[in-house]
């Protein structure tokens, strides 16, 4: 794994906008506008580097489907936070009838430096951005600018025939919408969805647009409708499970939902089990399952532990995004730097405490590997660089390929 800088192509910005990447600029606190797409450098892996990887994706992301099941069969969801007997009967149910329920893709977030083993950060299991970048314009501008040379990348290839595979679990006779909150103000949530619907229709699915805002219930029928009061059977939605079963429409969201057995009257993609992936409470139950595991860092819910005085610890709020909450704790050592003395202490919202392993330095950036699942298996790849350990909303986004 090696980072290499080079110079951006002319024009760089509108190609990249005309490939989906309508967000290709951050704007920072001091109101100046920066490069989120980033092709001022690029990272090189080598083929075994990308093969030993992959390896490790998909046994994380075996051993996150047994933490599941272990979630379920012991009965463990008041410890990710999930205290609604009615939420934690959803949950249990779409993950018996898993074959039955369509579900996509996943985003594990790795450290990784090439030297070492990948260490698991966390899962972005049910609502996970960052895949217009990485399936598209990365692949245009290695086409463009290393002709001839390969990617870790077969994420358009896999969506689709995950959308082909997964359409006899759809209701039939109606259109799989596909929905994202209006209150995104980037463009963000609008294009991934935009490229997933594309990724459906290629694969021969009919389909349809609505924004959560715009999901309506019908009191007559006892059922969801878009704006012209069409049923909607099936919806695939960037929007948290955990905001679904908490906001106005819960409880209607539970009493129609369709967890595979043909009672409900809403599919939702991804599936209600996805809330078993997507909480940081799974790092802890992982390490719990699998001690030791090299490609796992210790992590507890009950407190830092023997991290505050070894590795140091930080502190994830059980849900969140780009970085909302993160604290970082140095080791509270004996020695004499108090710069490295601080004193554990338990936050008053449920967390995560995980093994202090900072994010490697390439030339003053810290680099996270963005390692995508689509159904079981691997697809690819999408690398955020940041100035800081935590990868927040300013993280840039790089391209890379295989030498």
């Amino acid at each position: 794994m090696e980072r290499h800088t080079i110079e951006p192509r002319p024009g760089w910005q509108q190609t990249v906008e005309a490939q989906g990447l309508v967000y290709p600029l951050t704007r920072y606190p001091d109101n100046s506008l920066r490069p989120y797409w980033d092709e001022s450098a690029y990272y090189a892996f080598t083929l075994p580097e990308v093969e030993a990887l992959e390896q490790v994706v998909e046994e994380l992301h075996g051993t996150c489907l047994a933490a599941a099941d272990h979630i379920v069969t012991a009965g463990r969801f008041a410890d990710l936070g999930i205290t609604d007997p009615r939420v934690a009967e959803a949950v249990a149910e779409a993950w018996h009838r898993r074959a039955e329920l369509p579900s996509v893709y996943g985003r594990f977030d790795l450290r990784y430096d090439g030297t070492g083993p990948a260490k698991l950060l966390e899962y972005n299991a049910d609502t996970p951005t960052s895949l217009v970048e990485a399936a598209s314009p990365q692949w245009f501008w290695m086409e463009e600018r290393f002709p001839g040379a390969d990617q870790w990348n077969s994420l358009h290839e896999r969506l689709v025939a995950a959308w082909q595979k997964q359409a006899a679990l759809l209701p039939p006779g109606n259109p799989l919408y596909f929905a994202h909150s209006s209150a995104d103000e980037l463009g963000e949530d609008l294009m991934t969805v935009a490229y997933l619907k594309e990724t459906a229709e290629q694969a021969g699915l009919d389909t349809d647009w609505i924004s959560m805002e715009e999901i309506g219930w019908d009191p007559l029928s006892g059922r969801f409708v878009d704006n012209q009061l069409r049923f909607i059977r099936s919806c695939f939605k960037l929007y948290p499970w955990e905001w679904l079963t908490t906001d106005r429409f819960a409880g209607h969201v539970l009493d129609t939902l369709d967890n595979g057995g043909g009672t409900g009257s809403t599919l939702w993609i991804e599936p209600a089990w996805k809330m078993l992936l997507s909480n940081k409470a799974l790092l802890a139950i992982l390490w719990e399952l699998y001690p030791g595991h090299p490609n796992l860092l210790a992590a507890h819910l009950d407190g830092p532990r023997e991290l505050a005085r070894t590795t140091g610890y930080v502190a994830k709020p059980l849900l969140g995004r780009e970085g909302a909450g993160v604290t970082i704790h140095q080791p509270n050592t004996s020695g004499p730097a108090p710069a490295l003395r601080d004193e554990p202490t338990l936050r008053e919202e449920p967390c995560c405490y995980q093994e202090l392993a900072p994010l490697p330095d390439f030339d003053g950036n810290r680099v996270v590997l963005g390692a995508w699942v689509v159904e079981n298996e691997s697809a690819g790849l999408g690398i955020r660089e940041s100035t800081g350990l935590v990868t927040d909303e300013y993280a840039r986004f790089l391209p890379h390929l295989i030498r």
